[in-house]
């Protein structure tokens, strides 16, 4: 269907301005097209649509209680509603292969995947896989390397949560919560933690060897949780194009200098702060060392960020925008979206930013076809006799 959407105030590189904008075979274009349906957006922001590189808030849908596990077709399709429910056109599912038993274990990211997989064409939101290697994971790394061929490429990043589990660092103190996760008491974690440490001196060369299937393969590369402008060195080294969570000031302002993109969670803004004691994503938004905000674990995060950040009507609000739109598709290699100009695909949403503390996603389109919609087909709001939605011959 193509569409004509009227009255909105449109963003563009310059700010947000009143105009109108077509979409014709799903794809933003100059010109009217013909048997058009009409969007009036009257009051509302048309906004480009949010890329979310990674997330894994699909997970408690999946087990939202510790052992308490549900159908991962369910879980998939009502992550899939939560998604474009907020502004969400494009999703990068960020699944964990570890060594562990239970949810994040090689099993369960098969079944994950091959639902993914399965169900793709059906989701409203263009959803894809973020694939997230355990290093220590040894023994799965030959799974993960064969996955990193599936299409579209999956995005590839480099984890370890095991070092400082051992080490007493950022990780020790959630050591009952993986215990619960894999299923396992806290003394058979802690054995199965040792039998894995034990292991450390292969590491180093499998992280070389997947590193180099995924740049022979175009796989985007990321590098997890850096704790050192050192670490960012050796893994920029390796091909990871940008620092997913980096653990330090410094080695944000190590990927900075270099012009690489600085990955942070959109949930860190909303809160006020991480929840784990790790950057500030504001001030690091502020400083000019974060570009990129992601669900991290919490899908409404990236439009509520946005707004936190900025205001509709200041002059930063087009660079704010970009860090949950064009700057995530760029990192991922999607040069089709994250902007509304001509040739771009039409993934876009409608807000309704009255209330700016608690901005609506009224609608969204992904690729011209509209995939959620609340409120859309009612009178306008300023009392006007016409529907929001109306068929123009």
């Amino acid at each position: 269907m193509n569409w004509h959407i009227q009255g909105g105030r449109i963003l563009t590189e310059r700010g947000l301005e009143t105009a109108d904008l077509s979409v014709t075979g799903g794809i933003v274009s100059e010109l009217r097209a013909a048997h058009a349906s009409t969007i009036d957006a009257d009051g509302l922001l048309v906004l480009p649509g949010i890329v979310d590189i990674h997330g894994d808030g699909f997970e408690r849908q999946i087990m939202p209680r510790p052992g308490v596990r549900f159908d991962t077709a369910l879980a998939l399709k009502d992550t899939d509603r939560q998604l474009v429910a907020n502004g969400v056109t494009t999703a990068f599912h960020g699944v964990t292969v570890s060594w562990e038993p239970g949810l994040r274990s090689l099993d369960a990211a098969k079944q994950l995947i091959g639902a993914v997989c399965d169900l793709r064409d059906s989701f409203g939101c263009d959803t894809r896989l973020h694939l997230r290697w355990e290093t220590f994971a040894l023994d799965q790394m030959a799974q993960v390397a064969r996955w990193l061929s599936l299409s579209p490429r999956p995005i590839i990043a480099v984890n370890d949560h095991t070092t400082g589990s051992v080490l007493n660092g950022t990780i020790a103190r959630k050591i009952g919560q993986m215990a619960e996760r894999s299923g396992l008491s806290r003394e058979q974690y802690m054995t199965l933690l040792g039998q894995i440490w034990s292991r450390r001196a292969e590491v180093e060369i499998a992280i070389g060897k997947l590193a180099a299937t995924a740049r022979a393969n175009g796989n985007v590369l990321l590098a997890h949780d850096e704790a050192s402008p050192e670490e960012r060195i050796y893994f920029r080294a390796l091909g990871a194009k940008a620092s997913e969570f980096p653990l330090t000031l410094e080695t944000a302002k190590a990927a900075r200098q270099m012009g690489e993109d600085v990955i942070l969670g959109a949930p860190n803004v909303v809160r006020g702060g991480s929840h784990n004691g790790a950057l500030n994503a504001t001030e690091a938004v502020r400083a000019g060392l974060c570009t990129v905000l992601t669900s991290d674990y919490h899908y409404p995060s990236p439009l509520h960020a946005a707004f936190r950040l900025s205001s509709p009507d200041a002059g930063d609000f087009p660079s704010i925008w970009n860090l949950v739109s064009a700057n995530p598709a760029r990192v991922a290699g999607l040069d089709d979206r994250g902007s509304l100009v001509a040739g771009r695909r039409a993934d876009l949403i409608l807000v309704d930013a009255g209330d700016p503390e608690h901005p609506r996603v009224v609608a969204t389109m992904v690729h011209g076809q509209i995939v959620y919609s609340s409120g859309l087909s009612r009178t306008d709001r300023r009392s006007a006799r016409r529907s929001r939605v109306d068929k123009v011959s």
